[in-house]
C-alpha cells in the first residue's frame, strides 16, 4: 500500500482528519504483516457491522477503473508470446479479408470485421490454453469470421471456403462450404454447437448448459467435472433482457463452471454502449450484486510502468472522470492527440508520458488486447471456486483498423477498405504479405511445418482437439410400446379426463420406465400442480443442487412438496425463458454431451411461442429434440381469465418453424399415439425434429381410438364418424371437435343432413405433406401424380366446414390443396373472460354456428330458420372487431 494511500485525505464532512489518518494506517499495517485475508476479514466484520439498521450505511458499488488482477498476482505467461501475437494477426487478416472480399464480389452480403478486431486475442488466448475440447463454448456472432478464419489455419476450412463466406447456396457448385453468417448448427451441423446470432439467446442459454450439467451429475447420468461452460459476449448484448434474466440463477447453483467474457469495446453497433457513464462499471455493480465474481480487465502490460511511477494517483482520477464516449474519441484518434488530450489534462499526467513518444502513446493497450494479462484473468477464473465469473475486457472496436474504423461511429457498417487501408493493416500487423497480396486480399496460410501451425497444433492437441465441433453420436433410447403407458387413454371408453391429466398420467407411467425413463425431464416453468404434476413430485423429485433444507409445509400430504440433489423435475420458476433455455439444454443433449435426453415442458400455451419464440427458433437451429407441451391451449378453454391468457395463435407461429411437428390432438388416445410416434422418431430414429403439441384443461368423455386409425392421427387427419353419402364435410381440432359432434347430430335430426366428422390433429402436417406433393406433381409432367393424405380423404367438391379454437388462418392453410370449398370457423379477435360456452357462442365456433355455416355451404333452404331457431346475433358485430 502506497504511502499516499495512508495520509490523511482532506474531506469537507471529517470531523477529525487525524483520527481518519490513524485508522488509515492501522488497517495498513495489518495488510502489511498479516496479509490480504486478515484485512478482508476485518473488512467483513465491520460491515456486518456497519449495516445495522441504526447505522443504514452501504458500501460504494464498483472498485477502481483497474484490472481486478495486480501485475504482481498475474503469474507467468506459459506460451510463446510472439508466436500467439503473429497467430493473432494472421487471423485478423484472413477475417478482414473473407469480409471485404465477400462485399467486394456481391455488396448486399454484409458481413463484420470490427467484432472480431476487438476480440481477437480474447479468443485466441482461449483457443491455446483454456478451450478444451470437452468444454462448451459460446461464441459472439459477429466474430464468426475470425472462428472460420482459425480453422482455416487448422486445415479444416479450405481457402476455397472462405471465398464463399455468406455464400450457402452457391458454394456447393464450386466444390466449397458455404460458411454462414453467424454461428447456426442448422446450416453447419458438424461446426458450429450453439446459436448465438440473436443477441441475448447465447448468455441465457449458456447459464442453463452449465447448470444442465449438474443436473446430469447429481442425478449419475454423466461425469461432468472438470468441464466447463465458456460465453464471449459484447457489452452491447448486455442491454438484451435474457442476457440479465438468469444472473442470480448462476449464483445460486453455485455455478463454478461457467466463466462469460465480456467484450467491451464500449460500442453498441452504431456507437458507445454508454456515453455518457461507463459499461464497465454498470455491468460490475450488475453481476457482483447477482453474486458473481468479476474480474476487470481494462489495461495492458504497457500501463504497469506508468501506473507504478504514478504516485499521486493521477490515472485513477483521470479514469474516474473519463466516460465511455470520450474512451471511445481516444480510441479513435492517433498518439499526438491522446497525448494533448488525455495525458495533457493534468500536470502530472503529462509528466508520466513525458518519456513515451507518439506512437508509443498510440500502441498503448487496452487489457482484452492483451495476450498476458487475458492469460492471467482466464486462470484466475478458472481458480474460482462456488460462483461464476465474468471478466469483463476493455477493448477497442475495429482495433488495428486504424482511420478506416478503429473506435468509429461506423465501424460496425466497415465492410470495403480502399488500397491504403490495407497496407496500414498489413503494416500494423507485421503481415508477410507484398502489396499486391493486401490489396488483392490474398489469404494468407503459413507452411504446414511454419512455427505457427505448429504451435497451434501442438496447443490444440493438448486441450483435446479442435473447437468448435458439434458431434452427433449418442445412443438411441428404446421406447416402450404404447400400449404399456398409454392404453388407459386408447381404450378410454367414455372415461371423463382432460387431455392434460391425460399426458400427466402418461409422463408418469414413462418416467417408471427402466429404460426411457432416467433419460426423461419433466420442466414446468410454474403451476406445476394446476397441470396436475404433483403426484410426480414424490414420484421423481424436483431437482435441487443442494437438496432439501426445509420441512415442507404439506411434509404429511401425499403429494407433498419434494426437492432432491437427484430430482427429475426441472422447475424453473416464473420464468419461460429459463424454461425453454432448460428445455434446450436438455433437447440438444444428444449432441453437447453424447447422452440423448428427452424433454417435456408444460407451460400455458399463450405463453410458449408468443412469449420466447426466439428461444424456440434457436432451439430448431440447434437441432432439438423433444415435447414442448401447450396447455390450456386455445381461445375458448382458458374461460375466466381473460385477454393475456387465451391463446389463438400459438399452432400458427409453431408451424412456421421447419422442424416442429404441430400436433393439436383432441382426446387422450390422439395425445397417446402422438407422443409415442415422437419418442420413435426423436430417440430410436433420432431425427432432428422436435413436437409442440396442444393440451386443454377441458375435462371431456375421451372415446376409444380405434387401431387403425393410428397411422393417419400422426399424419393430420382422421375420420371420426363416417356417413352413408356424404354431402358434406366437417372438419373438428381439439376442443373444438366435440362441438362438431354435437353439430353433426343436429344436422342430422333438425335438417336431415348426413356429415361426416373429421379430427384434424395437425393442419400443420397436412399442410406440409400437400405443398411437397403439390411440388413434385409441378416438377414432374408426365409422372402419374401423386395424392396427399389431405386429397385422399376430402376428395371431390362436397362443401368442408372447418372449426377449430384457434385463429381461422390454421385451418385454411389446407384449403389451397382441396377441390371442394372450405369454410372455416375460428377465434379471430381479442380474447375475454367469461365461460367456455359463452366465450364459444362469441367466437362463432359453437355448435349452432357450425350448423348454421354447413347449412349455408350448402345452399340448404334452412340457412334463416336455423339463425331464429338457435338464437344467433345475426347483426353482431363481429367478434374480431377492434
Amino acid at each position: 500500500m502506497s504511502d499516499d494511500s495512508i495520509q490523511p485525505h482532506l474531506h469537507p464532512h471529517d470531523a477529525d482528519p487525524q483520527e481518519t489518518a490513524e485508522w488509515r494506517a492501522a488497517f495498513a499495517a495489518v495488510l502489511a504483516h498479516e496479509g490480504p485475508a486478515r484485512a478482508r476479514f476485518l473488512l467483513d466484520e465491520l460491515a456486518r457491522l456497519a449495516r445495522t439498521p441504526a447505522i443504514g450505511w452501504e458500501p460504494p458499488r464498483g472498485t477502481p477503473y483497474v484490472n481486478s488482477i495486480p501485475v504482481e498476482r498475474q503469474g507467468r505467461f506459459p506460451g510463446d508470446l510472439g508466436v500467439e501475437e503473429r497467430l493473432a494477426s494472421i487471423m485478423r487478416w484472413n477475417a478482414l479479408a473473407m469480409v471485404v472480399r465477400a462485399n467486394q464480389a456481391h455488396g448486399e452480403l454484409g458481413g463484420h470485421i470490427a467484432s472480431y478486431a476487438s476480440a481477437a486475442d480474447l479468443f485466441e488466448v482461449g483457443f491455446n490454453h483454456f478451450f478444451h475440447a470437452r468444454d462448451l463454448v459460446f461464441y459472439q456472432p459477429h466474430s464468426a469470421p475470425g472462428v472460420y478464419a482459425r480453422a482455416f489455419l487448422e486445415g479444416r476450412l479450405s481457402e476455397n471456403d472462405l471465398a464463399h463466406y455468406r455464400q450457402e447456396l452457391s458454394a456447393a457448385a464450386q466444390g466449397a462450404t458455404g460458411l454462414s453468417s453467424y454461428p447456426h448448427p442448422w446450416l453447419m451441423p458438424t461446426f458450429w454447437q450453439f446459436p448465438t446470432g440473436s443477441m441475448g439467446l447465447g448468455p441465457i442459454s449458456s447459464i442453463y448448459q452449465a447448470r444442465f450439467m449438474r443436473y446430469l451429475q447429481h442425478r449419475g447420468l454423466l461425469d461432468t467435472q472438470g468441464r466447463r461452460v465458456w460465453g464471449v459476449f459484447g457489452d452491447g448484448e448486455m442491454d438484451e433482457p435474457e442476457s440479465m434474466s438468469a444472473l442470480t440463477l448462476a449464483a445460486r447453483e453455485g455455478l463454478d463452471n461457467l466463466v462469460w467474457v465480456v467484450n467491451c469495446n464500449l460500442q453498441r453497433l452504431d456507437g458507445p454502449v454508454r456515453g455518457n457513464g461507463r459499461i464497465v462499471d454498470e455491468l460490475e455493480a450488475l453481476f457482483s450484486g447477482a453474486g458473481w465474481r468479476v474480474i476487470k480487465l481494462v489495461w495492458g502490460s504497457d500501463w504497469d510502468g506508468l501506473f507504478a511511477r504514478d504516485a499521486g494517483g493521477a490515472l485513477l482520477r483521470a479514469f474516474a472522470n473519463t466516460v465511455d464516449g470520450q474512451f471511445q474519441t481516444f480510441a479513435a484518434k492517433d498518439g499526438r492527440y491522446n497525448r494533448e488530450h488525455f495525458f495533457g489534462q493534468d500536470p502530472a499526467l503529462a509528466a508520466l508520458a513525458q518519456g513515451l513518444t507518439d506512437e508509443q502513446i498510440d500502441r498503448l493497450k487496452r487489457g482484452g488486447h492483451d495476450l498476458v494479462k487475458i492469460h492471467a484473468a482466464y486462470a484466475e477464473a478458472l481458480r474460482t471456486a462456488g460462483r461464476p465469473v465474468v471478466v469483463l475486457a476493455q477493448t477497442k472496436k475495429g482495433y488495428g483498423m486504424g482511420e478506416a474504423g478503429q473506435g468509429r461511429m461506423t465501424t460496425h457498417q466497415q465492410k470495403k477498405l480502399g488500397d491504403e487501408d490495407l497496407i496500414a493493416f498489413r503494416n500494423r500487423f507485421n503481415l508477410p504479405l507484398s502489396d499486391e497480396q493486401a490489396k488483392s486480399l490474398a489469404f494468407f496460410k503459413p507452411a504446414d511445418d511454419a512455427p505457427e501451425l505448429r504451435y497451434l497444433r501442438e496447443r490444440r492437441a493438448a486441450l483435446g482437439g479442435f473447437v468448435p465441433v458439434r458431434r452427433s453420436a449418442a445412443a438411441p433410447v428404446p421406447v416402450p410400446g404404447v400400449e404399456g403407458w398409454g392404453g388407459f387413454a386408447l381404450n378410454a371408453g367414455g372415461k371423463e379426463m382432460s387431455t392434460t391429466m391425460a399426458v400427466v398420467r402418461m409422463l408418469g407411467a414413462l418416467l417408471k420406465d427402466p429404460a426411457l425413463g432416467p433419460h426423461m425431464v419433466p420442466i414446468v416453468a410454474d403451476e406445476a400442480r394446476t397441470f396436475g404434476m404433483a403426484n410426480l413430485f414424490k414420484q421423481v423429485g424436483i431437482y435441487s443442487n443442494v437438496g432439501q433444507r426445509y420441512e415442507p409445509e404439506d411434509i404429511g400430504s401425499v403429494l407433498s412438496y419434494r426437492e432432491a440433489q437427484d430430482g427429475q423435475i426441472l422447475e424453473e420458476g416464473i420464468s419461460e425463458a429459463g424454461a425453454l433455455s432448460s428445455w434446450t439444454a436438455a433437447a440438444t443433449s444428444y449432441s453437447v454431451h453424447g447422452v440423448a435426453m428427452l424433454p417435456f415442458y408444460i407451460y400455458y400455451s399463450m405463453f410458449g411461442f408468443q412469449r420466447v419464440g426466439d428461444l424456440i427458433w434457436a432451439a430448431a437451429d440447434q437441432r432439438a429434440r423433444g415435447f414442448l407441451l401447450g396447455a390450456t391451449a386455445g381461445r375458448t378453454t382458458l374461460g375466466g381469465e381473460g385477454l393475456q391468457h387465451q391463446d389463438g395463435s400459438s399452432v400458427l407461429a409453431a408451424a412456421a418453424v421447419p422442424n416442429c411437428r404441430v400436433y393439436e390432438p383432441a382426446s387422450a388416445g390422439e395425445v397417446a399415439v402422438i407422443l409415442a410416434h415422437g419418442m420413435h422418431e426423436m430417440l430410436e430414429q433420432q431425427r432432428d425434429v422436435f413436437y409442440y403439441v396442444t393440451v386443454g384443461n377441458e375435462n371431456q368423455a375421451q372415446a376409444s381410438l380405434p387401431a387403425a386409425a393410428h397411422a393417419d392421427v400422426v399424419r393430420g387427419l382422421w375420420r371420426v364418424q363416417a356417413a352413408a353419402t356424404p354431402a358434406l364435410r366437417l372438419l373438428g381440432s381439439g376442443t373444438i371437435l366435440r362441438e362438431v359432434l354435437a353439430a353433426a347430430e343436429l344436422l342430422r335430426t333438425d335438417w336431415g343432413v348426413d356429415a361426416e366428422v373429421w379430427s384434424a390433429t395437425s393442419y400443420a402436417e397436412l399442410e406440409r405433406e400437400a405443398r411437397a406433393v403439390q411440388r413434385w406433381n409441378r416438377l414432374h409432367p408426365g409422372q402419374p401424380p401423386r395424392v396427399a393424405h389431405l386429397a385422399h380423404c376430402l376428395p371431390g367438391h362436397a362443401p368442408v366446414v372447418a372449426a377449430s379454437d384457434w385463429l381461422r388462418a390454421w385451418p385454411l392453410s389446407v384449403a389451397p390443396y382441396l377441390e371442394a370449398r372450405m369454410t372455416a370457423l375460428g377465434t379471430d379477435g381479442f380474447g375475454r373472460s367469461d365461460t367456455r360456452a359463452a366465450l364459444r357462442r362469441f367466437f362463432e365456433v359453437d355448435r349452432f354456428q357450425v350448423v348454421l355455416a354447413a347449412l349455408h355451404a350448402l345452399g340448404h333452404a334452412g340457412a334463416a330458420e336455423a339463425i331464429g331457431r338457435y338464437g344467433i346475433a345475426a347483426d353482431a358485430p363481429p367478434p374480431w372487431t377492434v
